[in-house]
């Protein structure tokens, strides 16, 4: 995907050369050039075609907002309670990803989403360990957004 970005930013360049004006508008017509002529070529590429990606890319950014204002108010909910009376701990989670650029966006995520830290990941790439704020509340919380990652993660990456 990274050839292709690159290769289409390269023709938007060289329309600009070529029209010798050097504005945006140029360079945004010579990038849709780029697109489509990658487009035409694209069976001849190895990977897919980098705009079905960037799709699936903008889902997964939406999907990861969406869980760290979800997140956010269940940790809210449980910080404001009159007596906070949580349990926090560690749990094993199994993710049926693969590659290490897959488990780490995965771990990622997960991180970054508000209540849950990854504090380890099984040699193998299967298991992670992970620490929540509480484990009742939060640790269903997180293997629910676990599945919608993984299964955004697989449409971004295969």
């Amino acid at each position: 995907m990274a050839i292709q970005v690159l290769a289409n930013l390269l023709i938007g360049l060289l329309w600009v050369f070529f029209q010798d004006d050097w504005s945006v508008l140029t360079f945004f017509s010579g990038y849709l050039f780029g697109l489509l002529v990658i487009f035409i070529l694209r069976r001849f590429l190895p990977t897919k075609f980098y705009l079905f990606n960037l799709h699936a890319m903008i889902k997964l950014l939406f999907l990861f907002i969406v869980e760290i204002v979800v997140s956010s108010f269940v940790v809210i909910g449980i910080i404001i309670r009159p007596k906070m009376n949580i349990k926090p701990g560690i749990f094993s989670m199994e993710t049926t990803l693969k590659g290490d650029v897959e488990v780490t966006l995965l771990a990622l995520l997960i991180t970054l989403t508000p209540g849950s830290v990854v504090v380890e990941i099984s040699q193998d790439n299967k298991i992670f360990y992970i620490h929540t704020m509480d484990i009742p509340d939060l640790s269903n919380s997180v293997l629910q957004s676990k599945d919608r990652f993984e299964n955004a993660i697989k449409k971004v990456t295969r």
